[in-house]
């Protein structure tokens, strides 16, 4: 064949190679926003989620509160999480009982606390479940070890402590003293021995063990609503702000978030040592409040964020579960969220830590918690002044809506305490923010719940 013939008939393929490339890509556009998409919960009738957990990347779980009929539920999704049936309904003896956290062993091996005497297992992926009813305290939070070992938390000044079961929840041993203010409503367990517990009040609220929770230590002026490691001395924990340890827990480097609208986190997923995630943040645009997941790929020495679609309109995210690199879920406790199997795809948007903040003024001024929190209908707000400035502290709702402002006015050194009362206001998420000579310190997140 000659080589003008050759060339005519490769220049046609490759024109309808060009051409079938145009087609099939038609109708497609880069619009900055891939890489999330929207999954949806059932309708439970007012019941809000409570704990979400993935085994892989099509298997989950999650439980929910009491909704007004006196039902709580667990669910299953087998397509992780584009559809989710309810397994299990959950009718308890009043409407402030509800489930609270659910945990795994394996694929089969199942167990589900709740606030009160029940606490169920399955055996066989959820099929069935048996209630035990035998939990000494209803658990606000639970950590599961393997098989037969578990260990839950109460805080409740009567019998409130920590326990532990040794044969898959037949029976429920005290580890320490029960009762009395000061007992933990959180735990994390890395493995037997090494575990974290965080129980709400004072300066040393946060204790760790090295025993399996036989005896516990306090860690000084830390605290948690999140904690992850990645092995026996490094990891991270969330209160707000973020912190990173390289002791095992000792001691808590602050790491800085990304100046936005929200800068608050308060959930934490690990995907390998560098790369770590973050919900609780929320950010404006055109006069909306997305939510924001955070990412690191430098281990938390910066952290950036991503909006998973601007047609999405979830103002925040409080639970983030990512099972491997690409693959993670980050939900609201309403009755929806987002997943991705990519990562996020190109929607990260990275800042760098010397241009998020100016650290003069971090030293200078500080937005505390508020107390209590939940809150019903009044909360009390703190915040400490080290330096003479003009102060606003605004609180605003969960779509960015400015409520109302609570300061506005020169402040001298010193640390002021006001209240906030939501006697007004409906059940929901609220945020107030700390401005300084206009420029915005911190941001803290309130709960209020009617």
């Amino acid at each position: 064949m000659k080589p003008q013939k050759i060339f005519s008939n490769l220049l046609d393929v490759l024109i309808v190679v060009c051409l079938l490339l145009f087609f099939a890509s038609f109708g497609f556009r880069d619009s900055g926003t891939s890489g999330w998409y929207q999954q949806f919960f059932p309708n439970m009738n007012g019941s809000t989620i409570t704990s979400l957990t993935f085994l892989d990347s099509l298997t989950g779980y999650a439980l929910t509160s009491t909704n007004s009929s006196v039902q709580a539920f667990i669910l299953k999704t087998t397509n992780g999480g584009d559809n989710w049936n309810i397994i299990y309904t959950y009718v308890p003896t009043a409407s402030t009982v509800h489930f609270t956290k659910i945990q795994f062993a394996d694929s089969n091996i199942g167990y589900a606390s709740t606030n009160y005497y029940d606490f169920y297992k399955t055996t066989n992926s959820g099929l069935s479940w048996v209630d035990f009813a035998n939990v000494p305290w209803g658990a606000d939070d639970m950590a599961l070890i393997n098989l037969d070992t578990i260990l839950l938390v109460s805080s409740d000044i009567i019998g409130g402590g920590v326990y532990r079961t040794t044969n898959g929840g037949l029976n429920w041993s005290p580890l320490g003293p029960t009762g009395g203010s000061g007992q933990p409503n959180i735990i994390y367990m890395f493995n037997k021995n090494i575990g974290f517990t965080d129980d709400n009040v004072g300066a040393n609220r946060m204790k760790k063990t090295t025993n399996g929770g036989v005896n516990w230590f306090p860690i000084a002026n830390e605290a948690f609503n999140d904690l992850k490691l990645i092995d026996t001395i490094t990891g991270w924990r969330t209160n707000g702000d973020v912190k990173k340890t390289t002791d095992g827990g000792i001691t808590w480097n602050l790491q800085q978030m990304p100046q936005i609208f929200v800068n608050y986190i308060n959930s934490i997923s690990i995907s390998n040592i560098n790369k770590i995630w973050g919900t609780g943040g929320s950010i404006i645009l055109n006069n909306n409040a997305y939510g924001v997941i955070y990412k690191s790929t430098n281990s938390g020495v910066n952290w950036g964020y991503q909006i998973a679609d601007t047609s999405i309109h979830i103002g925040n995210y409080d639970i983030i579960n990512f099972i491997s690199n690409n693959i993670g879920w980050a939900y609201l406790l309403n009755s929806s969220g987002v997943h991705t199997t990519n990562g996020g795809s190109d929607t990260t948007f990275y800042t760098e830590i010397n241009n998020i903040n100016n650290s003069s003024v971090l030293k200078n001024y500080i937005l505390y918690q508020n107390y209590p929190n939940p809150f019903n209908p009044v909360t009390t707000i703190k915040y400490q002044v080290l330096k003479n400035a003009n102060v606003k502290l605004i609180v605003y709702n969960i779509a960015g809506k400015e409520i109302t402002t609570l300061v506005n006015e020169k402040k001298y050194s010193g640390i002021y305490e006001l209240e906030f009362n939501g006697n007004n206001l409906s059940s929901g998420i609220y945020f107030y923010a700390l401005f300084v000579n206009g420029f915005k310190v911190d941001t803290k997140k309130a709960f209020l719940i009617k």
